[in-house]
């Protein structure tokens, strides 16, 4: 028999026991699509919670001002309260050398006046890097400058809800705003985005100015001085440096203020890069565990598979021994039924992968809550399922051929005719 004919025969087969053929595609079908939901569905939370995280910051470690010491260093008392200053940050930044940057921030409520509007708004001051650790993206304009900063100037960026607020369906770039009566230009507006953590509000409701302009206009009251901080924001080089940039600075702040650096009173640390460790975690545990449930499902599937095909050949022992009695070879016997194994494994997980990606897309055209980046599949589980199903299917398939192929025709014949 050669190929051509070999295919038609095969063809012939599978359309003749349409049912069988139809449950056996069914089972491998639905366990490629119930794996890639499952893997889909813990990518999707894993992404969405990431995406989150780094709304708030990217790798960033708050170190929050006014704390009191603990304990008891240098001499000094323990109790005393600890206020960060501007002055300290070219000493951190040289005993910190796996921090990438070390930056202040200050900021007060303050009353602000648009042309169109007032609002009370937080006002932060900061450098420019400012927007690149927090996250925030530009929409129209720019964010202040190292020249900005340098000369001291009034210049403005505003959150999206800010904007909103003060220029109600106005575009505000270019347009003069009063904060607590010292007038500044905007130059840019933010791009809105979601946040679901924060340490002083979200940053759509901010106005961002530079810090020496808020040092300037805005200062801490006393007892506190002008040169006060509100927290510092630290970033280390890389994830892997975290730890050693995190002990630098402690201990560059410590020096500076006598106090012990593992006193986490004095130097309270919001600490976002351990966080998204710990996070990742969990998301990964989440992950595994919904594709230890797809896993399952497609065991289940698998063994309905198993029995389908088991059930198919040991019915065909009789056709089996006809081929044989016929002159027909067992080698071209076995092939037959690898090819129709192998094609109802291609159509069926073919068709998983399509509805399972089908499936997904049209989730995802809904709206989604912010932590959950939808579903998003990925071909490897796809395939894997595919495989995995494929070989069992060949396995159950062609042991009770070989064996049925083994035995003498008339004892095949006899098999069904029996049965």
């Amino acid at each position: 028999m050669n190929l051509r004919d070999l295919f038609i025969d095969v063809f012939s087969t599978l359309w003749a026991h349409k049912l069988r053929t139809a449950l056996t595609m069914f089972g491998i079908g639905w366990g490629v699509v119930s794996i890639v939901l499952m893997v889909a569905a813990g990518e999707g939370l894993r992404v969405g919670q990431k995406k989150q995280t780094e709304n708030l910051g990217k790798d960033i470690m708050i170190v929050f001002s006014g704390g009191r010491t603990s304990m008891q260093a240098g001499g000094q008392r323990a109790g005393r309260r600890i206020k960060w200053r501007d002055t300290d940050i070219p000493q951190v930044k040289e005993d910190s050398p796996n921090c990438k940057y070390v930056l202040p921030e200050l900021g007060n409520n303050v009353r602000i006046r648009s042309q169109y509007n007032n609002a009370s708004l937080l006002i932060s001051g900061s450098y420019p890097e400012f927007a690149e650790v927090r996250s925030i993206d530009v929409a129209q304009g720019s964010f202040y400058n190292w020249e900005d900063v340098r000369q001291t100037r009034r210049v403005a960026f505003l959150g999206s809800d800010a904007a909103k607020q003060l220029f109600p369906g106005r575009n505000a770039l270019g347009e003069t705003i009063l904060l607590a009566d010292h007038p500044y230009l905007v130059i840019g507006v933010m791009k809105k985005k979601d946040q679901d953590s924060s340490y002083d509000g979200f940053d759509v409701n901010k106005v961002f100015v530079p810090y020496t302009a808020a040092r300037e206009d805005f200062p801490n009251k006393p007892p506190d001085d002008a040169h006060s901080l509100d927290r510092l924001l630290i970033v280390p080089n890389s994830v892997e440096e975290h730890m050693d940039c995190k002990r630098e600075f402690r201990n560059s702040l410590g020096r500076i203020y006598t106090f012990d650096p593992r006193d986490k009173e004095a130097a309270g640390v919001w600490d976002t890069v351990e966080e998204a460790k710990e996070f990742q975690k969990m998301t990964d545990g989440m992950k595994y565990f919904l594709g230890a449930v797809g896993v399952t499902t497609l065991f289940l599937g698998a063994i309905g598979v198993m029995n389908v095909m088991l059930v198919a050949v040991r019915e065909r022992t009789r056709e089996i021994g006809v081929r044989k009695a016929v002159g027909a070879p067992a080698r071209s016997i076995l092939m037959q039924f690898f090819l129709e194994t192998c094609i109802i494994v291609a159509l069926s997980g073919g068709g998983g992968l399509l509805a399972a990606f089908g499936f997904c897309a049209l989730v995802n055209l809904a709206p989604m809550p912010p932590f959950f980046a939808g579903l998003l599949p990925t071909w490897q589980s796809g395939l894997l399922a595919t495989g995995l199903l494929g070989v069992i299917a060949v396995l159950a398939a062609m042991y009770p051929a070989s064996e049925a192929a083994r035995i003498d025709p008339i004892e095949a014949l006899r098999y069904e005719a029996g049965g």
